[in-house]
């Protein structure tokens, strides 16, 4: 390889200088918001933060399939993303449109079956985002098939410290509730401009229909996937809010969010670059499977101990962190910590069988796991209160989820056991971790020590593990460049 080539390579976004900044972009943004959140949590207290779960959960519930899954067509798309974009507009807009009249017509019978009928107004107002988020669909794809994390990371922190800023100002005023919805809705409009603003292609509406029958061919199955996705990541918020009540509800989506935390360090930087990595290498599957392989030994290394300390130290780090009131939040963390750990790696699979084209078969995993969900969150909220409706998920993850991922893998061409080989170190780090995690929660009185103590544990594990990783590491790097400019 030439020199000018090498500069040029050098200057040009890839997946691993997308994944670095993606992780740098993720860590500056969880600082802040987990600063903003816990003065929020404090100053709000559970019962008016289940107002805003409430509206939370509903707008989650209808982004998970706002534009009919055909913006990440863009993604993968294998010509130029300029014969499609303009329709994938058309479409997600329409759709966002229609998605929020029957959310705002919906919202007082959604808030009345979550137990909290005076979130109907916060509803309506965070319905706003639905259309928001169809707006911009293109955009946001189009930044993460090029690798631009730097624009994407600018966007992210305007989003963040806007809506963060405006919503502990409003608090402060004493809106309550309201003021959550509002500087969501501010920080959507915002940043939706700087998404328009920094797009590869001019922001445009058009349609062709041959491109439309594509893209639904294509969306519709993800979309649907999505829908059953999102089912199996908060019916059980469904299950607290309707059986426990709305401050239950408040307790569980803090100690969610808290499980949360490494995702929003691992998983979402990687979601934004694993896909086109994947995709790049798809007319060559064994490059495609090592890929997915070294990107899942080193994304466990890293996951797995820290969620380990979070289930370990669960109470001691909700006290600390949140303060007394939210000390019952820790009885659903224990079992919240392990199920993210367990999400994060579906998401990863999830990836790499959508860039194989295998849509229906990602379908039949999440709604076999929706099907199992259902009446174990029923009986565990009966049997257990807040502890057993978290439990329940945990336990289809391992027993229902896991398994007909690893079988449809293995349909795929990758086996479960050299996935094994590659978890095995992992998760024996992560069983010595949060056992000594445990051990000083218990021994230790002050959560800030046990905090400190668990934490100082699981960075120790990180390192040796690692360490002992290292051949992986440089295969991530590797794939991040692209295999030829690596063997060049």
């Amino acid at each position: 390889m030439t020199l000018s080539k090498q500069s040029a390579t050098r200057g040009r976004p890839t997946p691993s200088k997308a994944f670095g900044l993606g992780v740098i972009n993720a860590f500056v943004t969880r600082l802040g918001t987990i600063g903003i959140g816990i003065a929020l949590a404090r100053l709000l207290g559970p019962a008016e933060f289940g107002t805003y779960a409430v509206a939370f959960v509903a707008l989650i519930a209808v982004l998970s399939f706002n534009e009919l899954g055909v913006s990440l067509a863009i993604v993968r798309w294998p010509g130029d993303p300029k014969a499609i974009a303009a329709t994938v507009t058309t479409i997600s807009t329409g759709c966002s449109v229609i998605l929020f009249a029957a959310t705002y017509f919906a919202a007082p019978y959604f808030a009345s079956a979550m137990g909290n009928p005076a979130a109907t107004d916060v509803v309506r107002v965070m319905a706003a985002c639905i259309v928001l988020n169809g707006l911009v669909a293109t955009p946001a794809a189009l930044l993460q098939r090029y690798f631009r994390q730097g624009q994407r990371m600018a966007v992210d922190q305007v989003n963040v410290w806007l809506g963060a800023g405006v919503s502990l100002a409003l608090v402060i005023a004493g809106m309550g509730a309201m003021s959550l919805a509002v500087g969501r809705v501010a920080a959507s409009v915002v940043s939706g401009i700087l998404f328009v603003a920094f797009s590869p292609l001019p922001f445009r509406f058009g349609f062709s229909a041959k491109s439309a029958k594509e893209l639904l061919l294509f969306g519709l199955p993800l979309a649907g996937a999505s829908l059953v996705a999102f089912g199996v990541g908060y019916v059980d918020q469904f299950a607290a809010g309707n059986m426990l009540g709305s401050v239950t509800l408040g307790l569980y989506v803090m100690a969610f969010n808290m499980a949360g935390w490494p995702a929003a360090l691992l998983s979402q930087p990687l979601r934004s670059v694993a896909p086109a990595t994947f995709a790049r290498l798809q007319d060559r599957p064994e490059d495609m499977r090592a890929a997915l392989l070294s990107l899942l030994g080193v994304l466990s290394a890293v996951l797995l101990p820290v969620c380990a300390v979070m289930m370990g130290c669960s109470v001691a780090l909700v006290t600390f962190v949140y303060g007394d009131a939210w000390a019952p939040a820790g009885l659903a963390l224990v079992w919240l910590a392990p199920l993210a750990a367990l999400r994060i790696i579906h998401e990863l699979l999830y990836d790499y069988l959508v860039v194989l084209g295998l849509s229906m078969s990602i379908f039949n995993v999440q709604a076999a796991a929706l099907v199992a969900l259902i009446p174990a969150l029923i009986a565990g909220a009966a049997w257990g209160g807040m502890p057993g409706l978290a439990a329940a998920p945990f336990a289809v993850a391992v027993a229902v989820t896991t398994p007909m991922y690893l079988r449809t893998l293995r349909r795929a061409g990758v086996r479960t056991k050299d996935m094994a080989g590659r978890l095995a170190l992992p998760v024996g780090a992560a069983v010595v971790t949060g056992a000594g995690s445990f051990l000083a929660a218990q021994e230790l009185r002050s959560p800030v020590v046990a905090v400190l103590a668990g934490s100082g544990i699981g960075l120790v594990a990180i390192a040796a593990t690692l360490a002992l990783k290292r051949a992986e590491l440089r295969d991530v790097r590797r794939w991040g460049r692209g295999r030829e400019e690596a063997m060049a």
